[in-house]
């Protein structure tokens, strides 16, 4: 499942142009540092909280703490607290938040792929 807009001539400038207020926002909230480590560690599977603070080390608990709240806010994941002692509580990816984690790991294998010959270019760059 695909949630990519296709590109035409007529929208591919409409997507970049002005900088529009909710896509930068979208954009902004999953490139922080720490939105995608938390959206590829929970994967498809349901995780504890410390399970992904000790998966995404050196994150603090705050800095965790907050970007949960935050991927939830937006609709990327769920959290579901069990009336339990000491409470557990567990996070998942929403389906929007699934989505997002194909798109990721599209961008990831870009990186990858690209990952030599953008160093080759940052060393021609700084050699200039």
């Amino acid at each position: 499942m695909s949630y990519l807009i296709p590109e035409t001539e007529e929208t591919a400038p409409a997507l970049c142009e002005d900088g529009r207020a909710l896509i930068r926002d979208v954009l902004e909230r999953i490139g922080d540092k720490w939105s995608v480590v938390v959206i590829c560690r929970l994967g498809d599977t349901t995780r504890r909280f410390n399970e992904l603070r000790r998966m995404s080390d050196p994150i603090t608990q705050r800095m965790l703490s907050a970007t949960l709240r935050g991927l939830e806010r937006d609709g990327l994941v769920t959290r579901t607290v069990h009336d339990t002692k000491p409470p557990r509580v567990d996070y998942a990816l929403t389906p929007r938040g699934l989505g997002l984690l194909e798109v990721v790991r599209g961008l990831a294998g870009w990186a990858e792929a690209n990952a030599a010959d953008i160093l080759d270019s940052r060393t021609a760059f700084d050699t200039r």
